[in-house]
């Protein structure tokens, strides 16, 4: 026993340390996307003047999502990329630190040839002597000319991949390519029947290698030699994996742009969410006593895990991620409180404590693992198609269900076991403010159903009414200003005046020097955010630099996979419920999420809040914290079931009294999470307000359908079918 619990003492001491040893100094480790730092803002103007009118948007598009691949894969979490105008695009990256590299990347063009290299004497001492003939062109490697097809053999079109590899000959680097199957035939071909001649590999117009061809290549790969650096070779297979720009672009514009939500809401936001968590430790403490304080010591840990984590993987955190953080914070708390109330139980039918402390941790084991399991299975389905802020939601999500899971069944664990070798410690005192009930939940379900179908209908109905009022301008674009004031304001004044104005959705950003910012607003309210700027700031005179039209955050490409990922994720959970539990309960679980998700969105409508990217964050967020309490009652149903078959217990009074058996988890761990969002709501600021009334509603509306939703519908299904 005692030597179990020192190899988890090494191991739980070894991950802590680690993890504080990555975090330091955490200013340095952690990054932080565009809404809590700012960063580099450009300006980029794609050349279609040369284009035909109908081909002109379709080519400043696809420069975008080029753009936007190539960020990404940069690493650059969570840009901002928005169409401005006809062929601008406004480009915001977060704390990026290599700006000349940055730069380098997005300007490439990456337009990949083959071109054969022409080995006739005649011709080549024709073209130098200036007479270059018809169908050639003179280009230079290493200072040495070469006489090359103008028409290219093969492009980049048919590239499917591109990696950079140590070189097999000498000490450069290369980037190695593959062909689709068309441009793989072609390349075989064409080395087929070029042997003995050199192909010119032009990247932009440039040569960069002229390898001989020595037999033919029928794999579709080739490389790309030269003398490279590592991060050169990166960089180039980056662009060339991304795919070629269809027009050149220039750079009109380079700034440093201050964050989105603003340095006073940040700190406001960042106090909001400490005193939270403070609030949450010290009610855990005063309820649950000593047990209470190592599930203190178990949620510091996850905190520091997290983060840890977040640093080790080079992770941006941003309002999303901080709406997964919130949410695994719950998640944990929720864990250790199954545990203690698993352990009352046992307490209750008279065990002893280190019994009653085993058999809580067993019982409450499979419900925790199915718990998170269930919402990891989302999340990783959300990272790996998701992108921008659902991706950073997923990281931070994913990380914080491996630290709670760990710390609530590994760290408490040890410290009980630990606490245990002593005999003087054999009581485990915790204070009750919710008895054991029986109510019945059951009886007034139609009554429920009800409810939420009116309430569903009343949301949609105003949702409909609105239409694209409904959004904001992450997803529907609207206008830009850049506005210079006589002195330096702060943004929340101008966000309070905004408000009064009637313009709930403007976003403001600090935009160079302390009296120079950017607002965004619907195309509706540019007017009236002038007006209400003049009266307000009689002694601040200003004067409007630039009106711009800008598209939305939110491209077409972006919604696409949005929905995509969600769609996956339902699946997987769809599948995963079935195969714990049964069909029937995933098709509850499913029901429950739609559920909650409809009402939010109904409500969201019926209060005039927009959707904005931070309200998608907190739905997301809702799915999560949903499905972890529906699984919590589905767990003990289950189980419950299996108790009372022999008895022939009626299955209503089963799902009935699971719920009741529940419902102390259920209130603690609504309450918890609820102390941290109210105070957010309350103490956060107007920015993030919006975000913080979308978690509050559905913490709400996720335990009611727990209750109400997920498991009468099992109930209904079991009587229908028997």
């Amino acid at each position: 026993m005692r030597k179990k619990l020192k190899w988890k003492f090494i191991l739980v001491v070894v991950i802590l340390a680690t993890c504080l040893w990555l975090l330091y100094p955490p200013s340095e480790k952690i990054n932080l996307g565009l809404d809590l730092q700012g960063g580099m803002h450009l300006v980029i103007r794609a050349d279609v003047d040369k284009l035909p009118d109908n081909a002109k948007a379709d080519a400043t598009n696809r420069v975008i999502e080029t753009l936007r691949n190539r960020i990404d894969q940069f690493g650059v979490s969570e840009p901002l990329i928005q169409k401005q105008g006809r062929d601008r695009i406004v480009i915001q990256l977060p704390g990026v630190t290599d700006r000349d590299r940055a730069l380098q990347i997005i300007k490439q063009t990456a337009h990949l040839e083959l071109k054969l290299v022409e080995d006739d004497e005649k011709k080549i001492e024709a073209a130098s002597r200036g007479r270059i003939p018809p169908g050639y062109e003179l280009k230079y490697l290493d200072d040495k000319p070469l006489l090359i097809h103008k028409e290219a053999s093969l492009t980049g079109d048919s590239l499917v991949d591109a990696r950079a590899q140590q070189g097999s000959m000498g000490f450069y680097p290369e980037v190695v390519f593959s062909l689709n199957t068309k441009g793989g035939r072609r390349f075989a071909r064409l080395t087929k029947n070029n042997i003995g001649k050199r192909l010119a590999i032009v990247l932009d117009g440039n040569i960069k290698s002229a390898p001989v061809i020595k037999s033919e290549i029928p794999s579709g790969r080739g490389q790309i030699e030269g003398q490279f650096s590592w991060e050169e070779a990166t960089d180039l297979a980056l662009v060339l994996r991304t795919g070629a720009l269809p027009v050149p672009i220039q750079i009109e514009e380079e700034r440093t742009v201050g964050p989105t939500l603003g340095r006073d809401s940040i700190e406001r936001g960042v106090r909001a969410v400490l005193y939270g968590g403070i609030l949450v430790i010290a009610f855990m403490a005063i309820y649950y006593l000593t047990a209470g304080l190592i599930a203190d010591f178990a949620l510091c840990s996850n905190i520091v895990i997290i983060l840890g984590a977040l640093a080790y993987f080079k992770a941006t955190l941003t309002l999303p991620g901080i709406a997964g953080l919130i949410l695994t914070i719950g998640m944990a708390v929720d864990a250790n409180v199954l545990i203690f109330e698993r352990m009352r139980e046992e307490f209750r039918h008279g065990k002893p404590l280190r019994l009653a402390v085993a058999a809580g941790y067993n019982k409450a084991f499979s419900t925790i693992v199915d718990a998170n399991l269930t919402t990891l299975i989302t999340a990783l389905i959300l990272f790996k198609v998701g992108t921008g802020p659902i991706k950073g939601f997923a990281i931070t999500l994913s990380i914080g269900i491996l630290a709670s899971m760990f710390t609530s069944l590994v760290v408490t664990r040890l410290v009980f076991d630990s606490l245990l070798l002593n005999k003087r410690f054999n009581k485990l005192r915790f204070l009750q403010f919710f008895a054991q009930t029986n109510i019945n939940f059951l009886k007034r379900r139609h009554v429920a159903y009800f409810l939420s179908v009116t309430i569903i209908i009343a949301g949609m109905i105003s949702f409909a009414v609105k239409g694209s009022s409904n959004f904001g301008i992450d997803f529907t674009g609207g206008t830009l200003e850049q506005i210079r004031f006589e002195k330096p304001i702060k943004l929340d004044e101008i966000r309070s005046i905004a408000k009064k104005a009637g313009i709930e959705s403007a976003q403001l950003q600090r935009f160079g020097e302390e009296n120079e910012i950017l607002i965004k607003t619907d195309s509706t309210a540019s007017k009236t955010i002038k007006e209400a700027l003049e009266k307000n700031l009689k002694d601040n005179k200003f004067e409007i630099l630039r009106v711009e039209h800008v598209g939305p955050a939110v491209g077409r490409e972006l919604r696409k996979k949005a929905l995509l990922a969600m769609a996956l994720a339902l699946i997987g959970m769809l599948i995963y419920v079935s195969l714990r539990f049964e069909f029937i309960f995933a098709v509850g679980a499913i029901v429950a999420l739609f559920h909650d998700a409809l009402i939010t969105i109904g409500i969201l409508s019926l209060c005039g809040i927009q959707i904005s990217l931070p309200v998608i964050a907190a739905i997301l967020t809702i799915v999560g914290y949903s499905i972890n309490d529906t699984i919590v009652v589905f767990d003990r149903i289950r189980e419950d079931t299996k108790l009372w078959q022999a008895s022939k217990k009626d299955f209503k009074k089963i799902v009935n009294g699971a719920i009741n058996e529940t419902l102390s988890r259920t209130i603690l761990t609504s309450s918890t999470t609820l102390m941290v969002v109210a105070i957010l709501f309350i103490f956060g600021g107007a920015a993030i307000r919006d975000f913080a009334f979308t978690l509050l509603i559905g913490v709400v509306i996720g335990t009611y359908s727990s209750i109400y939703v997920a498991s009468p519908i099992l109930v209904d299904w079991h009587y229908k079918t028997r």
